[in-house]
C-alpha cells in the first residue's frame, strides 16, 4: 500500500488533519511529518502573545500518524476494499519541549502489538533539530467494514 493511498483514507480534513506526509511505513511502524501553520485557530488564545501548540494537538498529531495511518496499513484496507476506523483508547505522553507556530515535526511510531483489533504503539515527536518534544505510548481499537 502506498503512502498516498493511506493519506487518502484518513477520516480527517483541515483544519483537523495533522499529517502532511508519510516518510515510511511497514508492519513494524511508521514515520510522518506535519507543519503547524501559524494561522491555526488554537494559537489565537494559547497563550496570549506567546502561542504554543497545545499538548492535546501534539497528542492528536501522534495519533493520526502513529496510530491511524499505521492501523490503515496493517488492516490492508485499500487492497481489501474495506475501510478502517481507529478509535483512540489510551495515551501516556510526556511533554519535554514546546512546539511553536510554524514548526515542522516528525512523528516516529513503533508498533508494540496489534492483536484482537487493538493497536498499541510507542510514539515520539521530534522537532527539526531532531530533539524529542514529546514521547509515550498510544493505543486504539481498529474496526473495519466492507465498502459497497
Amino acid at each position: 500500500m502506498k503512502q498516498e493511498e493511506i493519506l487518502a483514507r484518513l477520516p480527517y480534513s483541515p483544519p483537523f488533519l495533522f499529517v502532511d506526509e508519510l516518510l515510511s511505513i511497514d508492519e513494524n511502524g511508521c514515520t510522518g511529518t506535519y507543519t503547524y501553520s501559524p494561522e491555526l485557530d488554537f494559537y489565537k488564545g494559547h497563550f496570549k502573545d506567546h502561542p504554543v501548540t497545545p499538548g492535546v494537538i501534539l497528542t492528536e498529531t501522534m495519533a493520526q500518524i502513529g496510530l491511524v495511518c499505521l492501523g490503515i496499513f496493517l488492516t490492508g484496507e485499500v487492497a481489501s476494499g474495506s475501510s478502517s476506523h481507529v478509535m483512540l483508547t489510551s495515551t501516556a505522553i510526556d511533554f519535554v519541549k514546546p512546539v511553536f507556530p510554524g514548526e515542522k515535526v516528525t512523528v516516529i511510531a513503533e508498533k508494540v502489538y496489534f492483536r484482537f483489533k487493538k493497536l498499541h504503539c510507542n510514539v515520539q515527536m521530534q522537532n527539526k533539530e531532531g530533539e524529542v518534544v514529546c514521547k509515550g505510548t498510544i493505543s486504539g481499537m481498529v474496526t473495519t467494514k466492507l465498502n459497497g
